[in-house]
């Protein structure tokens, strides 16, 4: 087996940069052409090997992960692709192994939300611990707000935090929460000042390493386990009622362009 380390795939991927230090602290920055993250269908095929790639490096022991600029995952250009069935049995392989390899990761996660996320918030909020700059916000545009399924395992996580009623009135409205909305929802941890949000996700990070190394990588395996089951029994499923919906009805210029 090919253990990977970092740099085999620092410098593999487009939509990051990795930066470690010498405690094991990996920080990973979502980035399109070194500012703001935009999701697409390169980002989409990426994503899941980035997260394996880190989750297979046995020097990393704390992850960091964070984007570049005002945004963290808020804008999303998929380039006009219309799905198809075979289009989208690719967009099934790869969304069913995102969501599963960041759960696969067996060290603790930290995110440090730097602005809106309203595509893909799950990515951050599947982390351990959750820290936001003030100008957070937390939407679900890209699925029933614009005519699809959410099936892609934010009906998982949203339930999930919100409580199902919470969750699907979240999931049905395209409701945006603020930052003391999300603080007092439990969605996330701490809000804290733009400079020192990345410090903050360090201090924690140090803390956390304080710890005994097995007892930090099998804290992570425990704390989201009863997630993992929830994603096995039910990612797939929504997925393929996204699918089905989605060959019936594809939105023309689908995404939240960056202006």
């Amino acid at each position: 087996m090919v253990v990977p380390t970092l740099s085999k795939y620092e410098n593999k991927y487009e939509i990051a940069t990795f930066k470690r230090d010498e405690s094991g602290v990996l920080e990973v920055t979502l980035q399109t052409d070194g500012t703001d993250f935009v999701w697409g269908m390169v980002a989409h095929e990426e994503m899941p090997y980035l997260l394996e790639d880190i989750g297979r490096d046995p020097e990393n022991q704390v992850i960091v992960l964070t984007g570049a600029g005002d945004t963290f995952i808020h804008y999303e250009d998929l380039g006009g692709v219309q799905i198809d069935p075979p289009i989208w049995a690719k967009v099934h392989f790869d969304a069913k192994r995102l969501l599963m390899a960041h759960l696969d990761i067996e060290v603790p996660m930290i995110a440090a939300i730097n602005g809106p996320a309203s595509v893909h918030a799950e990515l951050g909020l599947l982390c351990d611990i959750v820290l936001a700059s003030p100008n957070a916000t937390f939407r679900d545009t890209p699925h029933f707000p614009s005519g699809l399924v959410p099936g892609d395992g934010v009906h998982v996580v949203w339930q999930a935090l919100l409580g199902p009623n919470r969750g699907r009135y979240f999931l049905l409205t395209g409701q945006e929460l603020d930052t003391q909305q999300s603080l007092d929802l439990g969605v996330i941890n701490e809000v804290v000042p733009r400079d020192q949000l990345l410090p903050r996700a360090h201090e924690l990070a140090q803390m956390i390493l304080e710890r005994p190394p097995m007892t930090v990588r099998y804290t992570r395996a425990a704390l989201v386990q009863q997630l993992k089951q929830l994603m096995t029994d039910n990612l797939g499923y929504g997925l393929m009622l996204e699918g089905m919906a989605g060959v019936h009805w594809w939105p023309k210029d689908f995404g939240n362009k960056k202006p």
